[in-house]
């Protein structure tokens, strides 16, 4: 089984205004393209899980990235890096998503062991790291990401996609 991925993020705008001497205007681009082969290694990746998921109101969830999801052929994911991590909440939420600070065996590779980051309706979230080290997974012990729905009253939805090494 191999994999190949890429990341692209691209960013354009347009402000203009008005002056005594013409319209100026200012078209800032900023463009980055992440390619990893397959493989373990800096710019390599093999393992990838995507998912669609629903939490009920006041829902939380533990995902625990070295051991008990399963990728779409079936196979059990088992990250010891991630590279990638994508999540988007649905924008037909009402409540936030938060990630972060599992009550136990915390995965601290984005945000430390007890910090989080909460997803408003619509929100993106896309972090990328393409050496060698990424974000480590300790199994056992550092290996869940938390994901919780902010609110009572309705559910939120949310995609999420992790890519990253087995070793």
């Amino acid at each position: 089984m191999a994999l190949t991925s890429r990341v692209s993020l691209e960013l354009l705008a347009t402000l203009t205004g008005s002056a005594d001497f013409g319209a100026p205007s200012s078209r800032p681009r900023f463009s980055r393209q992440i390619d990893l082969t397959s493989g373990t290694g800096a710019g390599q990746a093999d393992v990838i899980w995507t998912d669609q998921r629903t939490l009920a109101a006041s829902a939380s969830e533990d995902l625990d990235l070295a051991g008990s999801l399963t990728d779409v052929l079936g196979a059990t994911v088992t990250l010891a890096r991630v590279k990638v991590l994508y999540v988007a909440a649905s924008s037909a939420n009402s409540n936030n998503v938060v990630l972060g600070a599992a009550a136990s065996n915390a995965w601290a590779g984005l945000l430390n062991a007890t910090g989080t980051v909460t997803l408003r309706p619509g929100q993106v979230l896309l972090t990328a790291v393409t050496d060698a080290t990424a974000m480590a997974v300790t199994a056992g012990t550092g290996d869940l990401l938390a994901v919780a729905n902010s609110g009572a009253g309705s559910s939120v939805t949310y995609d999420i996609a992790v890519i990253g090494a087995s070793a």
